[in-house]
This record gives C-alpha cells, structure tokens and sequence, in this order.
C-alpha cells in the first residue's frame, strides 16, 4: 500500500516537471544528459571501490564507498524525475512493443526480411511472365508488317 503511493506520488511528480521540461527542450537535455552520466559515474565508482576492495583483501583502500551508491542514487532519482530512467537505458520501441505484446524487434526485422524475399520472387516471376508476353506481342507485330 506504502509503495502504491509512492509510485503514484512520483508519477505525477514525474507528469509535472517532464510537462515543465518540455517547454525548455536544451534543459530538458542537459538535465537527462547529466542524469545519466551522474548515474553511469556512480555504477562506475561503486565498481571500482569492489575491485580495490577484492584486491586490497578488505583493507581500506582510501575509496568511500558511498561515493557510488550516492551517485547511481543521485542519477537514477534525476532520471526517474525527468521521465528518462526507463526510456534511456531500453528505448521506447522495446517498451512499446513489450506492450502490445508484439515480438522483439529483431525477430521482427527477419520477418520483414522473409516478407520482402517472399515479394521478390513474386515479383520476378510476374517480369518473367511480362517478358513473355512482350516477345509473343512484338512476333505478331512482326507478322502483322
């Protein structure tokens, strides 16, 4: 129940600044720009503080470790504000096609590909049969002279 409103609390957060945002597109895209690299900073520095600490045997390796959860927090919030989380890190297309419940775009490209190659040949065929036609008008016009 608590998370239900939250995540409603944050939606319409979420409405109104994406809604402010748009009227301002160069800072709507330097606020995302900067959400994802602050997110990407922190993934980065947390990482980095788990190596250093796997290879100093848990000795203190001079890196704070909150560093990076403070970042990934950081972006992720700023991310999430904006309306960019989801759609920067997967696309619109796969999450509105996971909608519809259509296939993934990949398998879709082979279909399409199936489908041309398909029409292709259809198509040659029918030149083909054009050709044909075409020599068999162009001897009874020969005749015909």
């Amino acid at each position: 129940m608590l998370f239900k409103k939250l995540y409603n609390l944050g939606d319409k957060l979420e409405d109104k600044v994406r809604g402010k945002l748009s009227h301002f597109p160069i800072i709507y895209a330097f606020v995302g720009g900067s959400g994802i690299i602050i997110f990407w900073r922190g993934i980065w520095h947390s990482i980095d503080f788990v190596v250093q600490y796997i290879h100093s045997n848990g000795q203190s390796t001079g890196l704070i470790w909150w560093d990076g959860v403070l970042s990934t927090l950081l972006g992720a919030t700023l991310l999430l504000l904006v309306g960019l989380f989801v759609s920067s890190f997967i696309g619109n297309e796969i999450v509105i096609s996971g909608l519809k419940g259509e296939k993934k775009i990949v398998e879709m490209a082979e279909q399409e590909i199936e489908r041309e190659v398909i029409i292709d040949t259809e198509i040659q065929i029918e030149i083909k049969e054009i050709s044909k036609r075409l020599a068999r008008v162009q001897k009874i016009l020969e005749v015909k002279k």
